[in-house]
């Protein structure tokens, strides 16, 4: 099997009646299997599964969270290539292939991802089936690939901060990257395996960074082909603001520099991240948002457990 397109699901029934079909459709080809891998699901997501026979299923006794989620599908894995798809994207006709040619044809390249765009409008916001006529917002969870700044803070072409653009095609041309969205990461399997996949310790929430950090150090390259493109809901499992979302993304991203940053960097970019980590504390406090507040000063004071480190 030359790739599978895998998708974790927890109690995703909706999401996996409005977009199964297009990957099913879209992803069709004898060299490429559909894989639904069920993280505990107490819905009805195995019983919309069966509605779709040609998609393989995996059942997990449990949800495991994204990454040991994903850890445990791909133990049932063997293709040459895995993507790690949500189950809230909406995939387009022909976006498998020129993703995997780039692959098969850069063989130092390990992971990419495909150009992501707003699953919405782009005038009222409402969800709705893409429509190429018109011009989207890039998703931000990904748009046109991601980077790191000198500080550890992850953004990407089409998303700084909160701030996402409209694609006008300014970001079509294939450049390399630091990380690739884990809504639609492509990977080489045994580059996963090798590099032992997801944190499990991180549970959501920038694990496909630190993954992609750590195939970077083992001297993979990452690229972003924009002629592949998805449409990405995004947002579904923790709202923005919410204060567990607040905490998993500044302990994640402090988890992600001690593990993957050089001795002799580590220490001021750390020393510079103390004051900023507590200026967003601060910040949250005059915005009225003391439960997030909290969860930043939480998020410092957890600490790593080595012994889980992949």
């Amino acid at each position: 099997m030359k790739c599978s397109v895998v998708i974790l699901n927890w109690n995703g029934e909706q999401m996996l009646r409005q977009f199964l079909p297009s990957v099913v459709e879209f992803s069709a080809s004898p060299e490429t299997e559909v894989v639904v891998a069920d993280n505990g699901s107490t819905d009805g997501s195995l019983e919309v599964l069966k509605q779709f026979p040609t998609v393989r299923t995996i059942v997990l006794d449990k949800n495991y969270g994204f990454a040991e989620g994903y850890n445990r599908a791909l133990e049932q894995v063997d293709a040459e290539y895995t993507v790690l798809l949500n189950s809230d994207i909406w995939v387009t006709k022909g976006w498998l292939t020129p993703v995997l040619a780039y692959m098969d044809t850069h063989k130092e390249v390990v992971a990419a991802q495909p150009k992501i765009r707003k699953y919405t409008l782009p005038v009222t916001g409402e969800p709705c089936a893409p429509d190429e006529s018109l011009t989207y917002p890039f998703e931000h969870a990904g748009a046109a690939g991601g980077f790191l700044s000198i500080l550890g803070y992850p953004y990407c072409r089409g998303r700084r901060f909160g701030r996402v653009e409209m694609d006008k095609g300014q970001y079509d041309t294939i450049v390399p990257i630091d990380w690739a969205t884990g809504c639609a990461m492509f990977v080489r399997t045994k580059s996963y395996k090798a590099a032992g996949g997801l944190d499990a310790a991180f549970f959501a929430h920038m694990e496909e960074i630190d993954l992609c950090w750590r195939l970077r150090n083992r001297g993979g390259k990452l690229v972003c082909v924009p002629a592949s493109v998805v449409y990405h809901v995004g947002g579904g499992a923790l709202p923005y603001n919410n204060p567990r979302k607040t905490y998993l993304n500044f302990r994640n991203n402090l988890w992600m520099l001690r593990k993957n940053l050089p001795k002799k960097r580590l220490w001021w970019v750390m020393t510079v991240r103390f004051f900023l980590d507590y200026a967003a504390a601060l910040m949250f406090l005059v915005k009225g948002q003391p439960a997030n507040a909290k969860a930043v000063v939480q998020a410092r004071a957890t600490k790593y457990p080595q012994a889980q480190e992949p």
